[in-house]
């Protein structure tokens, strides 16, 4: 989708991106404030997310939270927030004709919230329920639980319950005090912003009734490698989750993320991928995924999939097959095009609405203010050459940091064997 962007910075200390979408018809709003679970104590885990869930909820304006909602939806306008280890994020999108009444909404919730006590009893009965219901979500227990292993900032589902009943409406109004300033404020505006809205945007946003306050430092998580898989068996699963993560202890360079870009393509993406595309033609799974992502001191490559537990060692040799061909460089210069033909239509299919657009800066400028240029993201894919990609799939088993974590059916016995599998991964000699 045709855009441009800008960054603005404001007098009270917030900053953000507007992204100007020519003849668009709804108006996208993401508000970001650095205030996820990693800021407060472990027992107090469930704060940040409480919050949540009630401040766009009663406020100096709308006496009750079904009354706010009611006006901010009145025209098909959409609002939410989500929580993770390190942000806070309000979103809402909106018809173009009524985005300067809905971004004062929302932004009357953000200022003002009553946080009564009859809508905290409320949603900390909705949070429970929330949580208990993702408890059921196999790969998200996992990952918390491996996340947690590894020694970053995480907790399980079913250890947030445990720890709900110790946060009060007050931890709530704290946290909000401490967190919601307009230095720790960060926005994406996307839609189309002419010029006479653009004024009225960084009005609107210049004049939010917060406090100055500090744009708090992402945590410094030291990753350690795994003795022991993590193991969690489940005897009511009758397959295999798994994990295979990997970790460098720095930040990855620009050039490399796109050649890691091409590693996944090359590796899971597709049904004629090195590593799913064989496992499907053996009817080893049905599925596999990989991905990569990054924090303050390091980056992280992982591999994950649901495979029968016979299954599994077949599985795991075809990735320790095709990841050691990309370690020695055995790599057609043909795969290399098909990857970056595929990543080039991919990326191009993931901005087709104002909303992914708008998804597509979030992401990386709410970690660290970081503007993808969108429109060179092609030509960069299409640079990534053969030695950039056998050296960051090198680069990122050279520390020797990573692991194996698996759930479902699985003793202990297959658990170790399968970690010991993967071993040589990181024990190779280039």
């Amino acid at each position: 989708m045709k855009h441009t962007v800008e960054e603005i910075i404001l007098n009270n200390g917030a900053k953000g991106l507007l992204v100007h979408v020519p003849d668009a018809t709804v108006m996208n709003m993401y508000l970001n404030f650095r205030a996820g679970e990693y800021l407060v104590d472990h027992d107090k885990w469930e704060t940040p997310h409480l919050m949540e869930h009630i401040l766009l909820g009663a406020n100096d304006e709308y006496p009750r939270a079904r009354d706010f909602q009611a006006e901010v939806e009145k025209n098909g306008a959409y609002s939410n927030a989500s929580t993770d280890v390190y942000d806070i994020v309000y979103e809402t999108e909106c018809a173009d004709f009524e985005w300067k009444r809905v971004l004062g909404l929302i932004l009357t919730a953000v200022e003002r919230p009553l946080f009564l006590q009859e809508e905290f009893d409320a949603e900390f009965g909705n949070v429970r329920e929330e949580l208990a219901a993702r408890a059921n979500n196999h790969y998200r227990q996992l990952g918390a639980a491996s996340r947690k292993a590894y020694g970053l900032v995480s907790e399980t589902d079913r250890e947030r319950l445990e720890l709900m009943d110790n946060v009060t409406l007050e931890d709530v109004r704290e946290h909000y005090r401490r967190t919601h300033t307009t230095d720790n404020m960060r926005f994406v505006v996307a839609g189309n912003i002419q010029k006479g809205r653009k004024g009225d945007i960084i009005s609107m946003l210049e004049h939010i009734r917060l406090p100055r306050g500090e744009r708090f430092s992402m945590p410094d998580e030291v990753v350690r490698s795994l003795k022991a898989p993590v193991n969690i068996p489940n005897s009511t699963v009758d397959t295999l989750y798994f994990y295979i993560d990997t970790f460098i202890n720095r930040r990855l360079e620009e050039h490399e993320l796109d050649a890691l870009g091409i590693v996944n393509a090359l590796l899971t993406e597709t049904l004629y991928s090195k590593i799913l595309g064989t496992a499907r033609e053996r009817g080893l799974v049905y599925g596999m995924n990989s991905g990569f992502q990054q924090i303050k001191l390091s980056s992280n490559l992982w591999f994950g999939s649901q495979v029968s537990p016979v299954n599994a060692p077949a599985l795991f040799d075809i990735i320790i097959e095709q990841l050691s061909n990309l370690f020695r460089g055995e790599l057609a210069e043909a795969d290399i095009v098909a990857a970056q033909a595929y990543s080039v239509g991919r990326y191009q299919r993931s901005a087709q609405t104002v909303a992914s657009t708008a998804a597509g800066y979030t992401g990386r400028y709410f970690f660290d203010e970081f503007i993808e240029d969108y429109y060179a993201i092609p030509e960069r894919i299409q640079a990534v050459t053969k030695q950039q990609i056998i050296e960051v799939t090198q680069a990122m088993f050279s520390d020797g940091v990573g692991g194996l974590g698996v759930y479902g059916n699985v003793n202990e016995k297959l658990a170790n064997d399968l970690k010991e599998q993967i071993a040589v991964l990181w024990q190779r000699k280039d």
